[in-house]
């Protein structure tokens, strides 16, 4: 397990929210040798590790100054302490992923702090096979229009499977909606696997991301897949539905269609983190997500780092699918010279408006 499985588990935890409520009442109080010694390993884990070494030195001075005055001394709560510190790197940088965080119970010990003990390997490979590798919902829609909904994009290995099967079943498929609504993001590699089946063989560009490892940074490419299995829909037309909840890797999927012109984003802008990484342990009840990597489009040469991938067409997300599902028609009435295979698709079109 890699610092990108640590970022499906993170986009999955903080998307849907944390019951601080439960947590607050049980918390017991923080020391300050504790409080000093995790802000301490949170500096020093942040200047190896952080994609923007400068802005680790700045949130470093920043800590160290935020550790002379009476509301730091105050603090008592190990929520209010985490609340103060997510606070404070909020206020240093733009980085939606860097995130500080408590846990009541535990952490679970580990050999090196960024690296997931075998424990978390297995209940996250367990937890990744619960859900399906995410995939939730797949459908022939009326018109002959493929749907397809799921929460995370898995590793390879662990989508491979019901990402084929999803795809055979839409096989026949005139026309596609993909809803990424509820997608909190995840692996590089499964966004590169999903957006092959929409592409033809010839690999297409589709993102690199800048790692930094120690004092270098290194860049990965990602191109489509040459081979696939499972069938491709390389001119079909897609529909791409977002969310404020389209977090991270769904955004890069998002993304990686809108600037290729690939596709068309129906719903609202989406989160706004584009800075994959991993969890560092600090201690036994605090650990962090520090982002080791940057987005980088290589057709735009930006991301959506702070501001979400912008709809092409802006509209309710709760509206989003019936909208698509009626461009969908239309691109396909249009399209067809069958009258008789127009007179279905019209048909299908006035179910669609009735909410059918």
């Amino acid at each position: 397990m890699n610092i990108l499985h640590s970022l499906i588990v993170f986009a999955l935890a903080i998307l849907p929210g944390q019951d601080a409520v439960k947590a607050r009442s049980t918390a017991p109080a923080i020391d300050a040798q504790t409080k000093s010694q995790v802000l301490e390993t949170l500096a020093k884990e942040l200047i190896e590790r952080y994609i923007y070494p400068d802005r680790a030195k700045e949130i470093d001075k920043a800590l160290k100054e935020w550790t002379k005055t009476p509301e730091y001394t105050a603090i008592e709560s190990p929520l209010i302490f985490a609340q103060k510190v997510n606070d404070l790197l909020k206020a240093s940088v733009t980085d939606a992923h860097l995130r500080f965080r408590y846990s009541a119970a535990p952490l679970p010990k580990r050999e090196r702090r960024d690296e997931p003990s075998p424990d978390e390997e297995r209940r996250f490979n367990e937890m990744v096979r619960r859900a399906n590798a995410g995939f939730e919902k797949v459908e022939r829609l009326p018109g002959n229009v493929g749907y397809v909904m799921f929460r995370h994009f898995a590793e390879p290995e662990q989508m491979a499977r019901p990402l084929e099967s999803a795809m055979t079943f839409l096989a026949n498929c005139e026309a596609f909606i993909i809803d990424l609504r509820q997608n909190g993001g995840g692996s590089p590699e499964g966004v590169r696997l999903f957006c092959s089946h929409f592409f033809g063989e010839k690999p297409v560009h589709l993102n690199d991301i800048y790692f930094r490892e120690g004092e270098k940074v290194v860049k990965n490419e990602f191109w489509t897949l040459a081979d696939l299995k499972g069938p491709r829909f390389p001119v079909a037309p897609v529909y791409v539905l977002t969310s404020k909840r389209t977090g991270s890797g769904a955004e890069e999927c998002a993304y990686n269609f809108q600037q290729l012109k690939r596709g068309t984003i129906i719903g609202e802008s989406t989160w706004g983190g584009a800075n994959p990484g991993g969890t560092v342990r600090l201690s036994d009840h605090f650990d962090c997500f520090i982002p080791t990597g940057r987005a980088e489009n290589p057709h735009s040469k930006k991301n959506w780092e702070g501001t979400g991938v912008s709809p092409d067409i802006a509209i309710d997300p709760a509206k989003a699918l019936q909208e698509a599902h009626t461009l969908a028609i239309k691109a396909l009435i249009e399209k067809t010279t069958d009258p008789e295979r127009k007179t279905e698709l019209q048909n299908a079109l006035e179910v669609v408006a009735k909410g059918g």
